[in-house]
């Protein structure tokens, strides 16, 4: 295989050598490389301590990373580059990043440290591949395998049991029974980690094209997250609406949603509160209200994961209405545009198609054809510059106020029922006829 370094990571490599010392672009920029995926970045590792390459590299723009760890980032270019010495880590007592490390001089040892053997590959063009745990194999074999003990590697940084799902996601391989007997082990480990850090991950696996098969065969490490999908799986359903379980349900709605994080989350908690809401009569199972109590959920658990408040305000809003219908007509399309914006529109046709893939074949056509109508309807009504919200409406609060009335909650009442009115049809969106139906609501 024939690795293609970048100017600028050659150039430091190069130097790095010229100057005495081994160096080696590695990690994921060599993973990605065989899968002939482009490394979106480089790292260089080195024996060359941190104090050397910086001398190495003294006059550039250097920014000293996180010397305790033997890392500095050389800016390149404007990007930046981390090289980092060759090292062993000592104990981890916060099941995250080691205490304290060890400078070593051998290249093996560095890369018996790291999480996966797709991951423990080295290179340079001087010194070719180093892979001396099976990196190269287990790419072929499209397998997830601990460097070493599964146990202790996770026990170093429990996140790694996080990117072990989410590689065999994103990659679409499978887990080694050792690693994933591991993953189980270690799981609890999981609580121990920064909110930020799981939700990164989840995000990626999530939109992984293997995230299916992830979801339903490692339920039980997902609950250590988010414990409530817990109750979900198995839970009949009981209507003629749905052939599976909520749990497999949402599972196969969200392989039907695009690869789309915040999509994919949504669907991943459109239907959290089925278990909580569940009723029957006559032997027919019914969910009465848990759109809203699934969107309330969703509240907490994003915020619990630390989601930006842009995102929760997303996610909760696609679950609040993912169950409710949307007439393919310009009067419907006009009024969700005016609830919930044009961008959230569109996400949730995605949102309702992927619930609809996702249930009886009986009931999904009927609903797949309506939902593909209204993307051309909302086209129409941007194209034409059709109003459907307040500031599309041909007068203002200003207007309102020569008008006479006084200032107060009274013009918002009165600019959102002229708003209803012109998007109902009732009167058009003039100036002139508007100002006279406020002046004769005014008389009235």
């Amino acid at each position: 295989m024939n690795i293609v370094l970048p100017a600028q990571v050659r150039f430091i490599i190069d130097t790095l050598e010229n100057s005495g010392f081994e160096a080696y672009a590695v990690g994921g920029c060599i993973r990605d490389s065989f899968l002939g995926k482009e490394p979106k970045d480089w790292d260089i590792c080195t024996s060359a301590l941190p104090e050397q390459t910086m001398r190495v590299f003294d006059g550039q723009h250097i920014i000293e990373t996180g010397l305790k760890y033997g890392t500095i980032t050389l800016m390149s270019d404007h990007q930046p580059f981390e090289i980092t010495t060759y090292r062993a880590d000592r104990k981890y007592s916060d099941n995250r990043r080691p205490d304290s490390v060890k400078f070593v001089s051998v290249l093996k040892r560095d890369l018996a440290r790291r999480d996966f053997t797709i991951n423990a590959m080295a290179y340079s063009p001087r010194a070719g591949l180093a892979d001396y745990y099976g990196g190269v194999r287990d790419l072929a074999d499209k397998k997830i395998k601990c460097v070493g003990n599964p146990d202790k590697r996770f026990g170093e940084d429990a996140l790694r049991i996080m990117r072990t799902l989410r590689f065999a996601s994103t990659l679409g391989f499978e887990i080694e029974d050792g690693t994933s007997d591991g993953v189980r082990r270690n799981r609890e480990l999981l609580r121990n980690i920064a909110a930020e850090r799981i939700s990164a991950e989840l995000n990626k696996l999530l939109t992984g094209g293997g995230v299916g098969e992830i979801l339903r065969g490692y339920t039980d490490v997902l609950s250590m997250i988010i414990p409530e999908i817990e109750s979900m799986v198995g839970f009949r359903q009981n209507t003629p609406y749905h052939y599976l379980d909520v749990w497999e349900h949402t599972v196969t709605s969200i392989e039907n949603a695009p690869p789309d994080p915040l999509l994919r989350l949504t669907m991943l908690l459109h239907d959290i509160a089925k278990p909580k809401c569940y009723t029957e009569s006559d032997s027919r199972g019914h969910f009465h209200g848990h759109p809203q109590v699934s969107s309330d959920m969703a509240v907490k658990i994003m915020k619990r994961l630390k989601y930006s408040g842009e995102a929760v305000g997303t996610v909760s809003c696609l679950v609040l209405h993912h169950d409710e219908p949307i007439e393919p007509t310009q009067k419907s399309v006009r009024r969700w545009l005016s609830r919930i914006g044009e961008q959230r529109l569109l996400q949730l046709i995605e949102v309702k198609r992927a619930d609809a893939m996702a249930q009886s074949e009986r009931y999904r056509y009927e609903k797949l054809s309506a939902l593909d109508r209204v993307p051309p309807i909302i086209d129409e009504i941007v194209r034409e510059q059709l109003c459907f919200s307040l500031k599309d409406l041909a007068v203002s609060g200003k207007d309102l106020l020569d008008l006479g009335v006084p200032q107060g909650g009274l013009i918002g009442e009165i600019l959102n029922k002229l708003l209803d009115m012109v998007i109902s049809e009732l009167v058009a969106n003039e100036k002139e006829a508007l100002l006279c139906f406020v002046a004769e609501f005014l008389e009235g």
